[in-house]
């Protein structure tokens, strides 16, 4: 069964009017914890795209492509998208519920964020309203303002990424305390090791960026030092 297919379940009690409180507490266990956190996945991407006025063609087909929905999966996923986009009110509920499945500053949670930077570009542009958006909910995540910081930077391209903010470490570190800090983003963002923590599959495939911007962050700084 298709974790879009367990869907459904939580879909019905919501039809029912059963709080959404209740639905999230029944989805508690471990096998259903990848349903709760598709839902909210879910919900965040259409409220940020509602959360200019409008949402287009574009911003859905970029979550789409960005979360690989299959087409037989769809109407599923459809359904938590259509419900949640009717306004922009309660995405802090889904964000809490989201940050409390995870660690602070987990680089899960950068996944994520990274994932909806992108359908925040998807009409071209930055909004205010997303960019308010992104601002609030990372800061529900427990992320710094220099991670946000790199990832605006990343995605609206107004300003290059910092290597230095893409590691989180100051110019000023050494290059031993630099490279720790890069092996250490190493280990918490590489795939494999999401795969064995039992991260969900949505959250794995964002994190295969993070690692080449670590990756390439790295490299900047050593060429810097060598220079």
């Amino acid at each position: 069964m298709s974790i879009w297919t367990r869907i459904n379940d939580a879909l019905r009690a919501l039809r029912k009017g059963e709080p959404l409180s209740q639905v999230f507490e029944r989805l508690r266990t471990p096998p259903e914890r990848t349903v709760a956190f598709t839902i909210a996945v879910i919900a965040l991407g259409a409220k940020l795209a509602k959360s200019d006025g409008q949402v287009t063609r574009n911003e859905v087909a970029t979550f789409r492509r960005i979360f690989t929905i299959q087409p037989e999966d769809e109407p599923a996923a459809a359904r938590v998208f259509n419900l949640a986009r009717q306004d922009v009110a309660g995405f802090e509920l889904y964000a809490r519920k989201i940050a409390a499945m995870f660690p602070p500053r987990d680089p899960v949670l950068v996944d994520l964020m990274e994932g909806l930077f992108e359908v925040a570009m998807a009409n071209g542009d930055f909004h205010p309203e997303k960019e308010a958006f992104l601002r609030e909910l990372a800061e529900i995540f427990g992320l710094t303002e220099r991670c946000f910081r790199c990832l605006r930077a990343r995605f609206v391209g107004d300003v290059a990424p910092d290597p230095y903010d893409v590691l989180e470490v100051s110019p000023d570190a050494s290059m031993a305390e630099i490279q720790r800090a890069y092996r250490q983003a190493v280990r918490d963002t590489h795939p494999d090791r999401l795969v064995a923590r039992g991260v969900p599959e949505e959250a794995i495939k964002l994190a295969e960026h993070r690692l080449r911007d670590v990756n390439r962050a790295w490299e900047d700084i050593q060429q810097n030092h060598a220079a």
